[in-house]
């Protein structure tokens, strides 16, 4: 463990970040709580107990995206920014996004969203996934958003 590793040892390997460690390891840390930060993403992730195919998946992405959905709309902000995280049998992580011109309006959007970037993986069919996970973020306040709207060009 980290924690029975001189502060001499932890500074050769790892320079001026080693005494930082060596703090860490001990649960010392002088930087301050902000207990009440914004929210800045959302996510929800399911990990299987027999590896799945890329097909298989939608069901769980419909329901972990509903899961955000449900956090995400207690929030004071708003997510634009769709999140698709897979991770291989061989525990190779993937992750896809998207950043619609307007943020999810529904559910159902999010769940669209979250599909179509099932979509943007190109692994063989073969490939086997132990977790999938979606999630929101690039989180701004409502106000921040609705005055996006101001400077948006009008359609010709």
């Amino acid at each position: 463990a980290l924690r029975a590793w001189p502060l001499g040892t932890l500074e050769r390997e790892f320079g001026r970040y080693g005494r930082r460690l060596h703090g860490l390891a001990r649960g010392i840390d002088e930087h301050r709580v902000v207990p009440d930060r914004p929210v800045q993403s959302i996510s929800a992730e399911d990990t299987f107990a027999v590896d799945q195919p890329l097909a298989g998946l939608a069901a769980t992405i419909r329901g972990l995206a509903a899961k955000v959905w449900t956090q995400a709309s207690r929030a004071t902000r708003r997510g634009r920014t769709v999140v698709l995280k897979l991770k291989t049998a061989d525990f190779r992580i993937l992750t896809r996004s998207h950043t619609p011109p307007e943020p999810p309006a529904s559910a159902d959007e999010l769940v669209d969203i979250a599909l179509a970037l099932r979509e943007r993986v190109s692994l063989p069919e073969s490939v086997r996934y132990r977790l999938v996970g979606v999630g929101l973020a690039n989180f701004h306040d409502r106000t921040e958003l609705a005055q996006d709207d101001l400077f948006r060009p009008e359609p010709s």
